[in-house]
C-alpha cells in the first residue's frame, strides 16, 4: 500500500500561483526601497536649500552683529519645525547636517537618490569619513566606501568602511586612538522604572571582550554542566526551579555580581571562592606581518574595524596561540593558514575567511555558527574548504529545509537564489574589501 502524499493538479497550481505572488511582492518592496531612498534624499536636498537660504540671509547681515547672524537659521528651523511638527533645535541641525552630508558626500547622496543604497548606508559612510579632512582622499574614499555599501547592508558594511577610513586618513590611527581613549568614562543615565544606564566608553577590544565574558558565564547558567540533570536521589536536596531568564538577563546580572563582588555568581561569591580565572574574554584580531615588525599599520579587529598598531602589537604580546594567514595577491581572499594541528586547519581557515554567518545580511560571529557542506555531504559533497562555509542556526535551517538554495564558486563566494528564483551573492568581507579597495583607486588593505 502507498502511503505517500498525492499532489493533484489543483495543489501545484495552488504552489505556482503563491510563488507568482511573492515574487510580486518582493519586486514591489524593492521598488517601494527605491522610491523611499529617492524620498529621503530629496528632503536632503530640501533641507540644503533651507541651509543655503540662511545662509545667504546671514550674509547680509553684518559680521560685527553676531547674535543678529544666528537669527536667519534659527527662523528657518523654526518655520520647519512647526510645519513638521518637530523640534526648531532639531530641525536646525538636520539642516546643518544635510549640507555637510551633500558638500562632503555627493556620490552618496546621489546614490541614495538612485536607490543603490538606503539611509543607513548613508549614516555609515558619513560616520567613518566625516573626520576626513582632505577633499581628495575624502573623495577616494568615499568611491571605495559606494562599492562595499551597493554590495551588502549597512551592519556587515561598517566595519569595512570604518577601516577604508582609517587606513586613507592622513592622520595615524595611533594618533586618533590615543586622542579617543582619553575620553573613556562611565556614566549613569536615569530611566523610568526604577531603572538606569551603567555606560561605559572603552577601546573597542575591551568593551568587546567583556562582553564576550559576560556571554560565556550566560550560557553557563543556561546550560548545566554534565551530571547536573537526570535522576535525583531521596538523600539529595530538592531540585531548584528553573532558571527562565533570558541571555540579555543573565549577562546584565553576571555583569553586576562581577563588578559588586568579584564574582560571576550568587553561590561562587556566598562560598568566596572567585570564578574570575575560570573563562577568558576572546576576540580576534588580524595584524600585518609589516605591523609585528613596527611598522605604523593598523590591524583589524573583526566586527568592528581597525586597531591601532601599538594596540595590535600588546594584544599579539599575550596571544597564546596564532594562526598565519595567505591571502591571494589578486584578490585578498584567505586561501590557507599554516597550522601544526592538520584537522584543525579548515576550521581555522573558514573563520579567517568568513568571519560570520555567509547568508545574505546575517551577522552572527563564526563562533555561533555551523559548519555546513554546500553540497550536502550525504548527496557526496566533499569536506573541503571549497564546499564549507559557516551558517548561522536559523540559516542552516532555512537553507535544508526550505527552497532556498546555493551554491559556492572560486574564493568562497556563495551564490544564494530565493524561492522565487532571485539571486543574491555574499562576497567574503576581505576579499569584497580588497576588491572595492582597488576600484576606488585607495591604498591595498595589506
Amino acid at each position: 500500500m502507498d502511503s505517500s502524499p498525492t499532489t493533484t493538479r489543483d495543489d501545484v497550481s495552488s504552489l505556482t500561483d503563491d510563488v507568482m505572488s511573492l515574487t510580486d511582492v518582493v519586486a514591489e518592496m524593492v521598488d517601494a526601497d527605491r522610491q523611499l531612498a529617492a524620498i529621503q534624499a530629496w528632503q536632503l536636498g530640501l533641507l540644503a536649500r533651507a541651509g543655503a537660504i540662511a545662509a545667504a540671509q546671514t550674509a547680509q547681515i553684518p559680521i560685527a552683529a553676531q547674535r543678529e547672524r544666528e537669527m536667519p537659521l534659527r527662523s528657518i528651523a523654526a518655520e520647519l519645525g512647526a510645519a513638521l511638527r518637530r523640534s526648531d533645535r532639531g530641525m536646525q541641525n538636520r539642516i546643518h547636517h544635510a549640507t555637510l552630508l551633500r558638500e562632503r558626500f555627493p556620490a552618496t547622496v546621489t546614490a541614495l537618490a538612485e536607490g543603490r543604497i538606503d539611509i543607513a548606508h548613508v549614516r555609515v559612510i558619513d560616520d567613518a569619513g566625516a573626520r576626513i579632512a582632505d577633499p581628495d582622499v575624502r573623495a577616494v574614499f568615499e568611491q571605495a566606501a559606494l562599492a562595499v555599501a551597493e554590495r551588502e547592508t549597512a551592519g556587515r558594511a561598517k566595519p569595512i568602511i570604518t577601516t577604508f577610513a582609517h587606513r586613507i586618513d592622513p592622520i595615524p590611527l595611533t594618533e586618533r586612538h590615543a586622542t579617543a581613549a582619553e575620553t573613556r568614562r562611565v556614566w549613569v543615565r536615569d530611566l523610568d522604572d526604577g531603572m538606569a544606564e551603567l555606560v561605559a566608553l572603552l577601546p573597542a577590544p575591551l568593551a568587546y571582550g567583556v562582553r564576550d565574558r559576560l556571554t560565556q558565564y550566560a550560557r553557563i547558567l543556561r546550560d548545566p554542566a554534565p551530571g547536573e540533570s537526570g535522576a535525583v536521589d531521596d538523600t539529595s536536596e530538592p531540585p531548584t526551579a528553573a532558571d527562565c531568564r533570558t541571555m540579555d538577563q543573565r549577562r546584565a546580572d553576571v555583569f553586576s555580581d562581577l563588578l559588586l563582588t568579584g564574582h560571576a555568581t550568587a553561590d561562587a561569591s556566598d562560598a568566596t571562592l572567585c570564578e574570575s580565572d575560570a573563562l577568558i574574554a576572546r576576540i580576534e584580531v588580524t595584524i600585518p606581518a609589516a605591523t609585528l615588525t613596527g611598522q605604523n599599520i593598523p590591524a583589524a579587529f573583526r566586527g568592528h574595524g581597525p586597531v591601532d598598531p601599538d594596540t595590535a602589537r600588546h594584544l599579539a604580546s599575550l596571544a597564546l596561540t596564532w594562526d598565519r594567514l595567505h591571502l591571494n595577491p589578486a584578490t585578498g581572499a584567505v586561501e590557507h593558514t599554516d597550522n601544526y594541528r592538520p584537522t584543525q586547519a579548515q576550521r581555522r581557515l573558514l573563520r579567517a575567511r568568513d568571519e560570520h554567518c555567509r547568508f545574505p545580511g546575517c551577522r552572527t560571529s563564526v563562533w555561533h555558527c555551523d559548519i555546513d557542506h554546500t553540497i550536502d555531504h550525504a548527496h557526496g559533497g566533499p569536506t573541503r574548504v571549497c564546499n564549507l562555509a559557516h551558517l548561522c542556526k536559523r540559516h542552516h535551517t532555512l537553507k535544508h529545509n526550505t527552497a532556498w538554495t546555493v551554491v559556492q564558486h572560486d574564493g568562497g563566494v556563495l551564490m544564494w537564489t530565493s524561492p522565487t528564483g532571485r539571486v543574491y551573492p555574499d562576497v567574503p568581507p576581505r576579499t569584497l574589501e580588497f576588491t572595492a579597495s582597488a576600484a576606488s583607486g585607495a591604498p591595498p588593505p595589506f
